[in-house]
């Protein structure tokens, strides 16, 4: 249930209530976007005590929001204060928005009317946006993304989550599952595919009908993104073709038979034009294609997909997913010749797309928030072939998957900020994608719900992770003081060292998965500590954080670490080795607790899951620590069998342990079992048996300690 901010809202209202207003917005009626802007800013201004006119004349302060498309480029706005008049000039309707909202922020922050200085902004990056799957044959069969079902059919939920998107400067919305055909249209020549009643495709109609205009409204683009040959159970065995290529199966063989081909093109087309407001559909030529060569599967997309998109009776946007299989398997794989193939295919289509050709590529595949460095994409290292030389009708942009964590807050400015100085200033970037595969920020099924807060949805648990990724990707000169501003704005002076204690203690999770290893999405989940390993999701035991290897080249693992030192080695100043990330992860973490030390919460619930948040990071990293610590000492015994090592060793992993109990001691009482993907395992099914908490795996934790012991 929400709560108002109403504390400080009374308090603003008081101190500006000196200084209400009537105000007057002058905005182009007839243009939905101007109009969203104005409605935005007048509940603002209404919300600190201003008046706001119907009539334009007898005002104290007119607001105007107008366009200047030859004085300011797209998505750019400025902010004119002259006398009474505070103009907001745009060269979009994107760009007037940001403008509106802008005001927006200064006046909740406390700014005056009268002392609104004048700015300008424009943008760094030209596409900035979230991948949301969509729990209807969204790509795993799982609880964890089923039970989002119903949040997902509200459009209020969809008002609510795409007035994040704009606050924050995102600009694209692209959701994604295996067939949406089937929930978008009843094919006119093939309705034999549709397993809904007039009354139910109605429903379902409107519902994309009403997420789409609300984008539009918003100024953003939308796109549907699909896997490969899917269609509808009701299709295939009407016709007794593509026996498997449908919900919940996916790693299956491309059927390219000429039925299924007509099927999917003409639907393709007729999703096009039922939804004028649609901006494009992405493209995927992996799951869904086994036993297809990568010549194959890039010729049935231009014969079905390329092919349906072009055939629409307007022109419109297309994202293209790289790299995929280099061979006859859906497995994952890089190869030049592959990414000729795929180039040339996207070269030959030169403009026939509106705008560039969007290439989207998984940074570090599934797990971007790590290092900052792009080790690899899907499959492996990337080679240039992208991007030599230099495209002219596509530009790539990095899918910055997040894998690693759902429930605890998370925000580290500085590592987004070095993420978009080394991956995002070439001529050939676009921008990112940010999102998830196993996880939906709809419903919030993490909150013990015996207080009130002021969510509703899970996104909003997330606002900053949000806020950071939209509005750094927007201006990454964006300063720190419009995040501490937007705390303060929540929950006043209390929460005025949240912004520093998440940047220390949500670092946490970027240098564990820095140091840990991942690919695909379950072979880490880095705020449970757990790693897919063999057949199964588990914790990271001491002697698996011993053996695996890093993500990121500059770090070192334990093992080579002893090794080398047992050898006589030593390692350069640009390495990060075990016991240095210790001390960093004691360092922060420490200090991190001492920032919120005295925060008084007693009286906010909301504030207070804010403050747990950062005090289960950071005994999740001091966890960390301890356990680095004791894994070199174990290893060291292993290799000198000196008895002191592993007194050291056993001493360290119980510190680790003690770390665990505060964790859990911290999220117990306020964290419900969460159901979670990742224990699908190493399998294509559901596991119902998917609970998680850190308080499930203590057991897992301890045996560390008597491992230690046993050593030999």
């Amino acid at each position: 249930m929400r709560k108002p901010y109403l504390e400080l809202l009374f308090c603003l209202i008081f101190a500006s209530h000196a200084f209400a207003e009537k105000v007057y917005l002058l905005h182009d009626a007839d243009s939905p976007q101007a109009s969203y802007a104005a409605g935005k800013l007048a509940n603002a201004l209404a919300e600190l005590n201003h008046v706001v006119l119907e009539q334009r004349g007898g005002y104290e302060r007119l607001v105007s929001l107008g366009l200047n498309s030859e004085r300011l480029g797209p998505e750019s706005f400025q902010i004119i204060p002259e006398g009474k008049v505070i103009t907001v000039l745009a060269g979009d309707d994107r760009g007037l928005i940001y403008g509106a909202y802008s005001l927006i922020e200064q006046l909740r922050n406390g700014t005056s009317l009268a002392a609104i200085p004048p700015s300008e902004e424009k943008p760094n990056l030209e596409f900035r946006g979230i991948k949301y799957n969509l729990p209807w044959e969204t790509y795993r069969p799982s609880s964890a993304l089923d039970q989002h079902y119903e949040t997902a059919r509200d459009p209020k939920y969809w008002a609510a989550f795409l007035d994040m998107m704009v606050e924050n400067r995102f600009n694209v919305i692209s959701l994604w599952n295996m067939n949406p055909f089937t929930y978008m249209v009843k094919p006119k020549n093939f309705p034999e595919a549709s397993p809904w009643t007039e009354e139910q495709q109605a429903e379902w109609e409107a519902l994309y009908r009403q997420i789409f205009r609300m984008a539009k409204e918003r100024a953003l683009d939308t796109y549907i993104v699909q896997w490969s040959i899917f269609t509808s159970e009701e299709f295939s065995k009407a016709h007794g073709i593509a026996e498997r290529n449908f919900y919940p199966h996916y790693y299956v063989p491309g059927d390219t038979s000429e039925l299924l081909r007509r099927y999917l093109r003409e639907s393709v087309t007729q999703i096009l034009n039922t939804y004028p407001d649609l901006d494009g559909i992405g493209i995927s030529h992996g799951e869904g294609m086994a036993g297809m060569t990568p010549l194959e599967r890039q010729k049935w997309m231009d014969d079905v997909m390329i092919a349906g998109m072009l055939d629409a009776d307007r022109k419109v946007k297309l994202i293209h997913r790289v790299p995929f299989s280099s061979g006859t398997s859906s497995d994952p794989g890089v190869s030049k010749d592959v990414e000729q193939v795929t180039r040339d295919a996207m070269e030959i289509l030169q403009d026939r797309f509106d705008g560039p050709i969007w290439v989207e590529m998984k940074f570090n595949w599934s797990h971007a928030h790590s290092t900052p460095k792009l080790v690899k994409v899907h499959g492996g290292k990337l080679g240039d072939t992208y991007f030599e030389p230099l495209p002219k009708n596509y530009k790539i942009t990095w899918q910055a998957r997040n894998e690693d964590f759902f429930c605890l807050r998370w925000g580290v400015p500085s590592f987004i900020r070095e993420h978009i100085a080394l991956n995002g200033k070439a001529s050939y970037v676009g921008g990112y994608f940010i999102g998830s595969e196993t996880y939906i920020p709809a419903l919030d099924y993490f909150t013990v719900s015996n207080q009130t807060v002021d969510w509703d949805y899970a996104f909003e648990r997330q606002w900053l992770f949000y806020k950071l990724w939209g509005r750094l990707l927007y201006d990454p000169e964006t300063p720190d003081s419009v995040f501490q501003d937007a705390f303060n704005y929540r929950y006043g002076d209390e929460a005025k060292n949240l912004l520093n204690a998440y940047s220390l203690a949500s670092s946490t999770q970027l240098r564990l998965a820095s140091l840990y290893d991942s690919r695909w999405d379950f072979t880490l989940y880095s705020e449970g500590f757990l790693a897919l390993q063999g057949e199964v999701t588990k914790y990271i035991g001491i002697d698996h954080l011993i053996s695996h290897p890093t993500m990121d080249p500059s770090y070192v693992s334990i093992s080579e670490y002893v090794e080398t030192l047992q050898s006589g080695g030593s390692f350069s100043v640009d390495r990060i080795t075990p016991l240095r990330l210790a001390a960093d992860l004691e360092r922060d973490n420490r200090e991190a607790l001492e920032l919120v030390d005295k925060i008084d919460t007693s009286d906010n619930a909301s504030l207070m899951y804010e403050v747990a948040d950062v005090k289960a990071w950071a005994h999740l990293g001091l966890h960390l620590a301890a356990k680095l610590r004791g894994g070199v000492a174990l290893q060291t015994y292993r290799e000198t069998g000196e008895q002191a090592q592993q007194r050291a060793a056993i001493q360290h992993l119980e510190s680790a342990l003690g770390e665990w109990d505060r964790l859990i001691e911290v999220t117990r009482p306020i964290y419900r079992d969460m159901r979670l993907t990742h224990y699908n395992h190493n399998s294509f099914d559901a596991n119902s048996d998917n609970l998680f908490h850190w308080a499930l795996i203590r057991d897992e934790v301890a045996q560390d300690v008597d491992l230690a012991r046993a050593a030999r």
